[in-house]
């Protein structure tokens, strides 16, 4: 389904119960996140996206608009998530099946239309995005949120950054966070490894300043396909057409040679200069669920802003999973098995990426095995494949093994040889990857829990009592000390902080893939003579560190409080008590810490 425009959205939301409505004034400095986090993190019809109609400012906030398998359905205009791979795979099928005929090449015409369909049309003069110009650019005018305690400032976290290699002209529509500096000027949250660093590089070489805008709102199939892995030559503005089944009308900018989507709220255009001393943005708290600490990132510069007369300004907000993104995530997941299967790995059955993993910590793949180490061959190939390379942890099951958690404890209990089938490499990680020793760069862990045929077996015939065992400890317990505690033979022993509760495997999961560098903290171990595995999942004390540890995602006390006295005034239904609540033993004095209350006193 085609929106004409975030309102068309929201209305939608609204007739089916989808959507609370607050008309009594929320700061979005730290309450409207505490009321979102919320909902973000309730199951079922609890789980509401927000409209705010009074943030102090002449814009409406809407979050959550994604955060559900309800909204996100609703947002891409499918019944069910594998709608879109189950179109590519007919679609794939029939521009490669064989054409015998004329006739049968004939009917390919068709399918050419419909791929014409999905690209984006140019449409001359102004768009609804331009009904007002703002030339005094004043960034205040907006609702933007300060998220979380510890952030850097306020940060723009809902947008669609456009940008155009500098020789090819090829463009980029990416979501990078922007925090705020002043009223015109935010910092541009570019990764080293994304398009839009490629494009920021590109015009460094040439020495010359680069155009920018950025998009908020419209219809929500925009958004998502701003935060889609596609290769660097695949013009987003065409997934969002071959979602939403109907071309992306395209506007020129006031002020600069780029295009944005004439049905987009607010546009801010403007550029970065490359000869700039870059800024030090952050921290800020991440889909992780832990802050990402400063690092030096280049500034936009704003010289225009335009919007429709009624703009709404989208936004979100992330942290300790499940949140908005979490239901972004699985989206991605459920459309790109189809390209991953059709194009790189033709065995895959299909793949899961838990909530608890935060998209590239964690992925199982059910693969069609047929051959000995086909489940590296699998392993090897998802790590070098587009932003997988970011994946961290990896079981591979096969066909035998059904995809859920207690099918797949049972494959690691009685397929994966702890001696053999689990590989650990060095490769790109996530710049978010606190663990690691260096910033985009460390170690990653893949456990094979295929049935391994007669050429892969070894005599290991040790049994355990146990898959895994949950051991809480001490920061500065070894090893050693840590699993003498347990009074059974496991396969795994899992070490985590002596403030969580062994029995929130949730929790744990999460806390533990976040904390662990496999190549120092998965090692094999010998308890009473026998072998195990263990995987120090604990935050790790600066001595054992080469990196600041941050510290996770909650909300600050005086803000909970806030919020729940004023709940009832609000009217948003039953009282839902404060996540952060469940966390707030995890805290951590450290960097982000520090750097925010450093900057906030200069």
């Amino acid at each position: 389904m085609a929106y004409s425009s975030l309102s068309q959205y929201i209305q939608i939301l609204r007739d089916c119960g989808e959507l609370i409505e607050i008309t009594e004034f929320v700061n979005p400095h730290l309450e409207i996140t505490e009321i979102a986090d919320r909902f973000s993190k309730q199951e079922g019809t609890k789980n509401k996206a927000i409209l705010c109609t009074n943030t102090g400012t002449g814009f409406p906030l809407f979050i959550n608009g994604f955060g559900s398998e309800t909204r996100i359905n609703k947002a891409l205009g499918t019944k069910h998530l594998d709608e879109p791979k189950e179109r590519i795979q007919s679609l794939f099928s029939k521009a490669t099946a064989p054409k015998q005929s004329i006739l049968e090449a004939l009917k390919m015409l068709p399918l050419l239309s419909e791929l014409q369909s999905w690209m984006p049309k140019y449409k001359k003069g102004k768009g609804a995005c331009q009904e007002v110009i703002e030339s005094n650019v004043d960034l205040s005018k907006l609702p933007i949120l300060n998220c979380w305690p510890h952030d850097g400032g306020k940060f723009i976290t809902l947008p669609m950054v456009i940008t155009k290699h500098p020789e090819t002209g090829i463009r980029n529509v990416g979501m990078y966070r922007m925090q705020v500096i002043d009223n015109t000027t935010t910092a541009m949250h570019w990764h080293l490894h994304k398009t839009g660093a490629n494009h920021y590089n590109a015009y460094k070489q040439l020495g010359t300043r680069m155009p920018v805008a950025v998009a908020l709102g419209g219809d929500p199939a925009h958004t998502f396909a701003a935060t889609a892995p596609l290769p660097e030559n695949i013009d987003e503005y065409m997934l969002s057409g071959f979602l939403r089944k109907k071309h992306v009308e395209l506007v020129k900018c006031i002020t600069c040679d780029l295009h944005v989507p004439a049905d987009a709220d607010i546009v801010l255009e403007g550029y970065v200069d490359i000869t700039e001393d870059l800024f030090l943005e952050g921290p800020f708290g991440d889909h992780t669920g832990f802050y990402s600490l400063p690092d030096l990132y280049p500034k936009f510069h704003i010289t225009c802003i335009t919007h429709k007369k009624n703009a709404i300004y989208p936004t979100t907000i992330v942290g300790i999973p499940p949140m908005e993104d979490a239901w972004i995530g699985k989206a991605t997941e459920r459309i790109f098995l189809a390209p991953i299967k059709l194009l790189l790995v033709p065995e895959l059955l299909d793949y899961w990426m838990p909530f608890e993993g935060v998209a590239h910590n964690l992925v199982i793949a059910r693969i069609q095995k047929k051959y000995a180490g086909q489940a590296q061959k699998v392993m090897s190939t998802l790590w070098g494949a587009g932003q997988m390379m970011f994946n961290k942890t990896l079981i591979v099951i096969d066909e035998h093994t059904e995809m859920n958690p207690e099918a797949i404890c049972n494959a690691l209990l009685h397929h994966c040889n702890i001696n053999r089938d689990i590989h650990i490499h060095s490769g790109p990680l996530d710049v978010l990857d606190h663990a690691a020793p260096h910033t985009g760069f460390g170690s990653k862990i893949g456990f094979d829990a295929t049935q391994k045929l007669d050429s892969e077996c070894d005599t290991d015939a040790t049994l355990y009592d146990s898959l895994y065992t949950i051991i809480p400890c001490n920061i500065h317990d070894t090893k050693e000390q840590a699993c003498a505690q347990s009074t059974n033979i496991s396969k795994f022993y899992i070490l985590c902080d002596a403030t969580l509760d062994k029995t929130d495997t949730t929790t744990i999961v999460w806390h533990v893939l976040n904390n662990i560098h496999p190549q120092i903290d998965c090692t094999l171990e010998k308890i009473n003579t026998t072998n195990v595995f263990v995987i120090d999942g604990r935050t790790k004390p600066q001595t054992k560190t080469t990196r600041d540890w941050p510290t996770p995602v909650i909300m600050d006390s005086k803000t909970i409080a806030k919020v729940d006295e004023r709940w009832q005034s609000l009217q948003i239904g039953e009282f839902i008590p404060s996540p952060s609540k469940k966390y707030t033993a995890l805290a951590q004095t450290n960097s982000a810490w520090y750097y925010s209350h450093s900057q906030s006193n200069t």
